[in-house]
């Protein structure tokens, strides 16, 4: 991500062309103006973000089926919580201080400005900064959470967010948006198709063949049993949040709102981002009403979001038309990962690993179609790095919980729900009874 500190220079000169009468008239200077807006852009963009952790807790409620649905509200509110923590005490500081070309920053918790602070020569808050990219940091684990829903122990899980949290995704971010490695070959993504969407989907996909696929999920000739979701308004509401908080996911990822020009861009990403999330969702209507005669709810949500990691990685550059072409073909991995990962039989519950790893995948690489500062092949570096890192050091992380404590409940817990078998909670006390006969 790029900082704001040009628009430090940008604002004094500013400031000295405005002459005397500003200064007399007690207003505030044009650097000043810029300080407050480019922080208020990291506040509302960061709390857009945050407020992503309700749109996954509430599409993975409608998801998954009516046995397990107060354990992933518990899952989304602790990772969302242990990240905001974890990024203090080390993630922000590994991921932006002193990486200076390399592959990771340093350790220790980070410090903000002090109370009433006017550090203008950042160009922002560092509070808020800090925040907004929290944020960011939550969401990777969100991803983790609805792929391995059903069958893992909260406590191995919430071991690792604790990881990858602290640790995983603040090193490969360090390699782009900490001015690491990445930066320096000329590796693009704006917003994090790769450096959040793909690096949770490679996260979900190594933890979920470890850990395996629910019980019933697979039949031995290769059949594949259909475990319904427990609501599909839940479901949807969700996405719409999602959706909603992708405004500020790429929106806010411009870094910088104190020029005409800034927010000129900014509107501009909003609109590639609805965009690329309307092709998504058409794409995904057609295609599956197309293959097989009816449109799956489902896959018209997990199009949507499909759509919106796609064109995470660019939202700015394309044209109106490029940006839903992009989302529309991050629609149609969709429709066509989620039968192929049932033929490996890894059970992604919420289909995550195509939303926004295969997805993620896709959107990083056709970032040169539109911007003609990136190239196909740093890209492709890029991907393969942070793929490779995060898959290798996640099947590590997980080996290594499932000898502490085990990853997965038993199978009298699975059956019973985890609900009532680790929390002791039903999300649905009176109608639970339907969804245990699955």
């Amino acid at each position: 991500m790029k900082r704001a500190s040009t628009l430090v220079a940008a604002g004094s000169l500013l400031a000295l062309s405005a002459g005397p009468v500003m200064a007399e008239e007690k207003y505030a200077l044009a650097v000043d103006t810029a300080y407050i807006f480019n922080t208020l852009l990291f506040l509302i963009g960061g709390f857009l973000v945050m407020w992503m952790a309700a749109g996954f807790a509430m599409l993975e409620a409608g998801l998954v089926r009516t046995k397990n649905v107060s354990m992933q509200c518990l899952k989304n509110i602790a990772l969302y919580s242990i990240a905001g923590l974890m990024f203090w005490i080390t993630g922000y500081n590994l991921m932006y201080t002193g990486v200076d070309g390399g592959f990771m920053g340093s350790l220790g918790p980070y410090s903000f400005d002090p109370v009433g602070g006017d550090a203008l020569d950042t160009g922002y808050s560092t509070a808020s900064d800090w925040f907004f990219q929290m944020v960011f940091c939550a969401t990777t684990a969100s991803i983790v959470s609805g792929t391995m829903a059903e069958r893992i122990k909260l406590w191995a899980f919430l071991i690792f967010v604790v990881v990858l949290t602290g640790v995983l995704y603040p090193i490969t971010g360090s390699w782009q948006w900490g001015a690491g490695w990445l930066s320096e070959m000329g590796f693009a993504d704006f917003a994090g198709s790769t450096l959040v969407h793909s690096v949770g989907g490679w996260a979900a996909l190594s933890g979920a063949i470890i850990l395996g696929a629910r019980k019933g999920k697979y039949g031995k000739n290769g059949q594949v049993f259909v475990m319904p979701g427990s609501s599909m308004p839940l479901a949807t509401l969700g996405t719409f949040i999602l959706w909603l908080g992708w405004f500020g996911f790429n929106g806010a990822s411009q870094l910088a709102m104190g020029t005409i020009g800034d927010v000129t861009d900014i509107s501009r990403i909003f609109a590639n981002t609805n965009m690329a999330a309307a092709g998504g969702v058409v794409v995904t209507i057609a295609l599956t009403q197309a293959l097989y005669k009816k449109v799956d709810v489902t896959m018209a949500l997990n199009g949507a979001l499909a759509g919106l990691v796609s064109i995470t990685a660019e939202p700015l550059a394309p044209s109106v038309l490029q940006s839903v072409l992009i989302g529309g073909v991050g629609g149609a991995i969709v429709v066509f990962a989620v039968p192929m990962l049932d033929k490996l039989k890894i059970d992604d519950v919420v289909g995550a690993i195509p939303v926004h790893l295969l997805s993620g995948i896709w959107g990083t690489l056709i970032v040169p179609l539109s911007n003609s500062d990136a190239s196909y092949v740093t890209q492709f570096i890029g991907v393969a790095a942070i793929g490779i890192f995060t898959f290798v050091a996640s099947t590590i992380v997980w080996y290594a919980i499932q000898m502490l404590v085990g990853l997965r409940v038993t199978e009298e817990d699975e059956a019973m729900g985890l609900d009532k078998a680790e929390i002791g909670v039903e999300a649905y006390p009176e109608f639970g009874t339907g969804s245990q006969r699955l």
